[in-house]
């Protein structure tokens, strides 16, 4: 009888302590495959296509910071690299959503990549992503602040600009009642009060033609044009005041070629450019303009012997209302948007312009159009 207890009893022991020893390796098993986790953490399914679907920069950060994910854009503005995030304040955000458990959005002013001086205005979106990694997002508005405030400075520039010749017409006009009997004095007011006029009305042209430009992405009804019947009547509206200073307007060889677009605008763009080169070359000096084609290219150069451009200046002289020399731009009338509505004129008809210039010895302006027929074959597909 007591061996048949002592019998059951082992088999109760034997029991328990199996089952005890399956617990444990259960137990075991689950911290194990928790350690693997935070070993080898595991982004949520589905991520990886939202983030390559992104045009925004998108990060995933574990809970260490390390990049687990990430999509092309966020390396391309230079937030990550080598899995790291370069900008400690966006792991700074990173850590209050972590300790909040709320989403952040704010506005950021962050260096572009780690090296250089060059910064970029991001606008950050910071939220959990499950319970352990963190989702930031970022939108770069650079280039949006950029044409703000190229925007403010444009309605600052017109108030600037405007005010003077409305201040001297004003004073123009006070000074013609107080000479009213003098009539030497009152045609030397007169005549300036005309200059003055003159002046605001082409600022005020020039500010609506540049305005029109702007709102305009491309041509609404352009047609074959032969470039050289452009350029013969941009020339002829320059012929007055060149032959006034007698400054040679040399012309080259017709090229035969044809451009497509506006016809008033080119003739503008080109006639700008002319007036330029001659107003600031020196009396006795010669303006030359050729047009040559190649590989589909259009070139229209004009050439002057004048002062020419400092090199600091090349960068800007495409701005609104900027003037290499302020003072001779005032004697002559000029009011620093020539150059500005020769650029959107050009952009608008497919091309660019490029600058050439030595102080002293001139400049070289280039425009470069595509030309009509090999416009027509690339868009037909046909073969010349």
């Amino acid at each position: 009888m007591e061996s048949s207890w002592l019998v059951l009893v082992s088999l109760a022991l034997g029991l328990m302590v199996g089952a005890g020893f399956i617990s444990l390796l259960q137990i075991a098993e689950r911290h194990g495959r928790r350690a693997s986790e935070v070993v080898n953490p595991a982004v949520p399914d589905g991520i990886d296509q939202v983030l390559d679907a992104l045009d925004t920069a998108a990060v995933v950060l574990d809970p260490s910071n390390n990049v687990m994910k990430t999509s092309p854009a966020a390396v391309s503005m230079g937030m990550v690299w080598n899995r790291q995030i370069v900008h400690p304040e966006l792991l700074e955000l990173a850590g209050k959503v972590r300790r909040s458990g709320e989403p952040i959005a704010e506005d950021l002013i962050l260096s572009r990549g780690p090296f250089g001086d060059a910064s970029m205005r991001v606008r950050v979106r910071l939220a959990t992503l499950g319970t352990r990694y963190v989702l930031l997002l970022a939108e770069d508005r650079t280039e949006a602040f950029r044409l703000d405030e190229v925007r403010r400075d444009f309605v600052a520039n017109i108030s600037h600009e405007l005010k003077t010749p409305i201040a001297a017409v004003g004073l123009l006009a006070e000074a013609l009642n107080q000479a009213a009997d003098e009539p030497a004095q009152v045609r030397r007011f007169a005549s300036r009060l005309t200059t003055e006029s003159g002046r605001l009305t082409r600022l005020t042209q020039e500010i609506i033609e540049l305005s029109r430009l702007q709102a305009q992405d491309s041509l609404s009804e352009p047609e074959d044009l032969p470039i050289d019947d452009v350029v013969a009547a941009a020339v002829d509206q320059s012929r007055v005041v060149a032959d006034a200073a007698r400054i040679t307007l040399a012309v080259g060889q017709p090229s035969g070629a044809l451009v497509t677009g506006d016809e008033r605008l080119l003739v503008m763009a080109v006639h700008n450019l002319v007036a330029n080169a001659v107003h600031y070359s020196a009396e006795g000096s010669r303006v030359g303009v050729g047009v040559r084609h190649h590989d589909g290219v259009v070139e229209v150069t004009v050439t002057d012997q004048g002062v020419g451009i400092q090199e600091a200046d090349l960068d800007r002289i495409f701005e609104r209302f900027f003037r290499v020399d302020q003072a001779r731009s005032r004697h002559t009338g000029g009011t620093g948007l020539g150059l500005s509505i020769v650029k959107h004129i050009v952009q608008i008809h497919g091309g660019d312009i490029r600058v050439w210039s030595q102080p002293g010895s001139g400049s070289t302006f280039t425009i470069r159009l595509p030309e009509a027929s090999h416009t027509a074959l690339a868009t037909t597909g046909e073969t010349p």
